[in-house]
C-alpha cells in the first residue's frame, strides 16, 4: 500500500493586510453579489476576475426553479472570460458569498466550479490566485486553484496512449 498525501495551503488575511488590487477585486465581487438571482436558496455569490490585460469580468450565481439548470458565479465569470477574451489569461479571481445569516467565513467553490477553474489554470499554464470571503470577516487566499482541488481530473487523462 502507498499513501498519497497532499497539503492545501490557504493564507488568511484581514482586509487591511491585502494589497490594493486584491481589496479592489474583493469589493467588485461584493458589489456583483447583489445582482445574483437566488430567489430559492437566498444564498448569493459574486465572482470577479482580472485578466492579464487588466479587464475585469464579473459573474453572479443564477438560479433556476429546475435547480440543475442554474449556474454558479464562478463559472458565469470564467465562461464569460473564455467566450469574450479567449486569448487572455486569468490572473486572479475573488469569490464572495452573502447570506441572510452572518457568514463570517469564506465558502469554498463547489466541485464543478473548482474543476472549471483548474482547467483554465492548466490550459493557460499559469496559476490563478483565488481570494475567498463571506459576508464579512477574514479572507482566504490561495496562490493557485490547485490548492482547492488536489488530484484534479485533467484533460491529459482523456488522451489515448
Amino acid at each position: 500500500m502507498k499513501i498519497h498525501k497532499t497539503d492545501c495551503v490557504l493564507n488568511e488575511y484581514t482586509a487591511e493586510e491585502l494589497n490594493e488590487n486584491q481589496q479592489d477585486l474583493l469589493q467588485k465581487a461584493h458589489r456583483i453579489c447583489s445582482d445574483a438571482y437566488a430567489p430559492y436558496s437566498m444564498f448569493k455569490v459574486g465572482a470577479s476576475l482580472v485578466l492579464k490585460n487588466g479587464q475585469i469580468i464579473n459573474g453572479s450565481n443564477q438560479e433556476n426553479v429546475a435547480y440543475p439548470s442554474g449556474l454558479c458565479a464562478e463559472r458565469v465569470a470564467i465562461f464569460n472570460a473564455g467566450a469574450n477574451f479567449p486569448n487572455q489569461k486569468i490572473k486572479q479571481i475573488a469569490i464572495v458569498a452573502h447570506a441572510d445569516f452572518n457568514l463570517n467565513k469564506p465558502v469554498m467553490p463547489c466541485g464543478a466550479c473548482r474543476q472549471a477553474m483548474i482547467e483554465y489554470e492548466q490550459r493557460q499554464g499559469e496559476k490563478i490566485e483565488v481570494l475567498l470571503q463571506g459576508n464579512k470577516g477574514n479572507i482566504f487566499v490561495s496562490e493557485s486553484v490547485s490548492n482547492l482541488l488536489p488530484y484534479a481530473f485533467e484533460c491529459e487523462e482523456l488522451k489515448k496512449s
